[in-house]
């Protein structure tokens, strides 16, 4: 007959730890942020490839490249980051690392598109930094 160590209500494997409550919490947490932020980029990079007039240059900023460009990259990495957000909400250990991946690209592709769409560019850049921090965040409990 095996038997189980158990403390209080949470039970132990040999060799393991429960996983925090806490934890999840922020990895769920992180992956709605990462589906919302996401469909938000492929919106934003959709418009930027229409060339709406929502975006605005400012005059000789150091990173200035295409609005058509960016709005590529915007879409394609939007439409990455959506999927690895779906992918954290289904438990992937591995959607973490790809998760922390493409937070710190939307950090700094965010930094780059300050010119065109500066709040919500800080904004973004926020989010990102929570995301990362979220999924860094230790995954056992003290027992």
């Amino acid at each position: 007959m095996a038997s189980s160590n158990v403390t209080g209500t949470r039970h132990h494997r040999a060799g393991r730890e429960a996983e925090s409550p806490w934890a999840a919490s922020w990895t769920a947490a992180a992956a709605a942020l990462m589906t919302f932020g996401g469909i938000m980029a492929v919106f934003q990079g959709i418009a930027a490839i229409a060339q709406d007039d929502v975006f605005i240059a400012a005059p000789d900023f150091t990173y200035e490249f295409s609005l058509t460009g960016w709005g590529w990259l915007h879409l394609i990495l939007g439409a990455l980051v959506t999927a690895a957000g779906i992918t954290l909400f289904r438990g992937a250990t591995w959607a973490r690392a790809v998760g922390v991946a493409l937070a710190g690209l939307s950090m700094i592709a965010n930094f780059v598109w300050l010119p065109y769409f500066p709040v919500w560019s800080i904004v973004l850049i926020v989010i990102d930094g929570f995301i990362i921090w979220a999924l860094c965040a230790p995954r056992s409990s003290a027992a």
